[in-house]
Formats: C-alpha cells, structure tokens, sequence
C-alpha cells in the first residue's frame, strides 16, 4: 500500500520474530525509523506463508517497505522448502577453473533463478552476491565464488546480470572485504592488520570493479588497523573517501547487522545506528526482534531520510509461478542448479 504523502522510509531494516507479523511488529513497521525488513528462516514455512506474510507487511503501512533477505545458497539459503536449492557460488569458481564460459553461464542462471522465485513470493531483495575473496574466513569459505579476485569479477559480472534481468537488484558484500581474515564476525571482534596497498591489490578489487554494476553495497563489521580504528561498518574513511570518492560509487550502502558481535566495538545499539549513519550508511540493519522493541521504545532521535536509497531497490513485478512453470527453460535453468551440488565440482 503507497500513499504520495506517506511518511518517508527511514534508514533501519529490522528483523521479525516469526511467521506471522504480530500488532506489535504491525506498529514497528509505521514508525518512521523504519524503511524495511529484512527476513530468515524463522519467518518461513512454506511459499503460501510467505506470500501471506510479504502481503501482509506492505498492507501494515502506506510505506513501500523494503523486503530484503539473505539467499545467496550453499549454507546461507534462509528459504529451502519449495524453493529451488542453490549450489554454493564456490562450486561455480572451481567450474570456470575448467570453463570460464561455462561458469559464466550456471552463474547466470544462479542469479536469475534465485532472484525470480523471491520476486514472485514479494521478496524485493537478496543481499548478494558474495565479492569476498575465498582464502582464510571462517564465516566466508565457499560462500565466496573462488581466492582469485579476477575469477570473482567476471563470474560476479555474470550472476549480477542474471539478477538484473529477473528484476532484483544486486548487493555487493562485505566491503573492502572479509575474506582474507579467519575469525567470523558474527561471534568475534574481526582485525585485518594488512596495509591498505595489500588490501586494494587484492579483497578490494572486486567492489572497484563493479561498482557500476552494484546497486546497493553491505560494509563489512572488519578493523583494518592500518587504515582506519573503526571497523568499516562505521568508518568515514571506508564509506565516504575510498568507496564514495575514490571509487565513485553512487549506489545504495547498508550496514551489516549491528546485532552481530563484531558490531558491539561501538557500544550501545542506539550508538551502533547513530555511528554506522552518520559514518556514511544509508541504512542500518536490526535483525533480532528483542533489539528492534528496545531500538524503537527509546528512539526519539530524527532519522534520515531514506527514500530514495532503499525505493530504488525496489523488485519488478514478474509472472506468477504458475506461467514460469510452463517455461521449459526455466524449468531446465531449476534443475541444472540442482545437480550441481552432485557435480565433480561441488
């Protein structure tokens, strides 16, 4: 539901608690803090429940909320059942070692299929794809396509495409990048302790290169010591010098989750978001529940305007699932990624 003298969207995605939206989280979504919802598996149980429940937050608000979630596949597939299941991007790496034209093609249809089956369900938003470096992080490993930044370019190139040509957006994560380091930030305090001509010659190659590509970017909750104390997440220098000015970027820039260990390094939540926005996001994500009512009780601090960071992210309507079924190259694109996970690559 929009109205043209809505209240404007502001800067916090927040999480839910379950499979139905509650009065309570109904209240949370008209508070002009909030711009949108970010969704995990505790929000889901088949594809009518979450058709029902994306229903039901746009008609909470006359606000277009942004509906967001993290569906990359492999061990980060917040939904499953009904759902095609998605081979992680590391599989495509080790393919284009043998066929980059090949790859090139899977990582396509990897971006396509996966934005097309969250479009339908009214899921605007995947936060990916994945531009980290598959080296030494825990938390990374084969979420990332391949170690090499030039194998991440190129099949990014292709999986970005795909998701643009669904109608979805695409989300370049976790800037300068995450992962070169071994601890997972959602449970330690993550340091990066390499110079900053290491770091540009390497973890930071992918978001230069496809900066126009990306609509929207996440920060990464890393220090990188030599650059800058604050961990880029809410580091002006990270944010507004090297990828606002530098690089050029002019597209939309989330935060990570401010819930999540790494983020404590800024204090109290309230902090987290000031710091995170004032640093240069446009908005900041909420993800536990328990958060978001403390969050939103003791706000009473004029957020920002963001409108036109998160409209623009917006997802294009596509064709229901019925009519997609009856598309035999659709159905072939679903079931090619399938297998792959029983491939010689996986």
């Amino acid at each position: 539901m929009t109205s043209t003298h809505a209240t404007p969207l502001g800067p916090l995605l927040i999480g839910l608690s379950g499979l139905q939206l509650s009065s309570e989280e109904a209240g949370w979504l008209g508070h002009p803090a909030v711009g949108g919802v970010v969704l995990f598996t505790r929000n889901y149980q088949d594809i009518d429940q979450l058709m029902v429940l994306t229903k039901a937050i746009g008609d909470a608000t006359d606000r277009d909320l942004l509906i967001c979630v993290d569906h990359e596949g492999g061990r980060v597939q917040r939904f499953k059942e009904g759902f095609t299941r998605l081979p992680p991007l590391a599989i495509l790496g080790r393919m284009y070692a043998e066929s980059p034209s090949m790859a090139s093609d899977y990582a396509y249809r990897h971006g396509r299929v996966m934005a097309m089956e969250l479009l339908v369900c009214g899921v605007d938003l995947s936060f990916a794809p994945v531009l980290d470096v598959g080296l030494r992080s825990v938390v990374i490993g084969n979420r990332a396509f391949a170690a090499e930044p030039a194998v991440i370019i190129e099949l990014s190139k292709s999986y970005i495409a795909g998701m643009h040509d669904a109608g979805m957006c695409a989300t370049g994560k976790h800037f300068p990048g995450h992962g070169s380091v071994e601890a997972d930030s959602h449970t330690d305090d993550v340091s990066d302790p390499r110079p900053l001509e290491q770091i540009e010659q390497s973890d930071l190659m992918p978001f230069a290169a496809l900066t126009k590509e990306l609509d929207a970017m996440m920060m990464a909750h890393v220090v990188y010591p030599a650059v800058d104390e604050l961990a880029a997440g809410y580091s002006p220098y990270w944010i507004q010098s090297m990828l606002r000015q530098k690089l050029g970027y002019t597209g939309t820039v989330f935060s990570d989750d401010l819930g999540m260990f790494a983020a404590e390094i800024a204090g109290s939540l309230a902090d987290r978001v000031r710091i995170s926005l004032q640093a240069g996001c446009d908005a900041a994500l909420v993800c536990d529940p328990e958060d978001v009512r403390q969050l939103l009780a003791q706000s009473n601090e004029a957020y920002a305007n963001a409108e036109q960071a998160l409209k623009r992210l917006k997802g294009k309507t596509v064709p229901s699932r019925e009519e997609m079924e009856t598309v035999g190259e659709w159905r072939q694109w679903k079931e090619s990624l399938r297998q792959l996970e029983q491939s010689k690559w996986a």
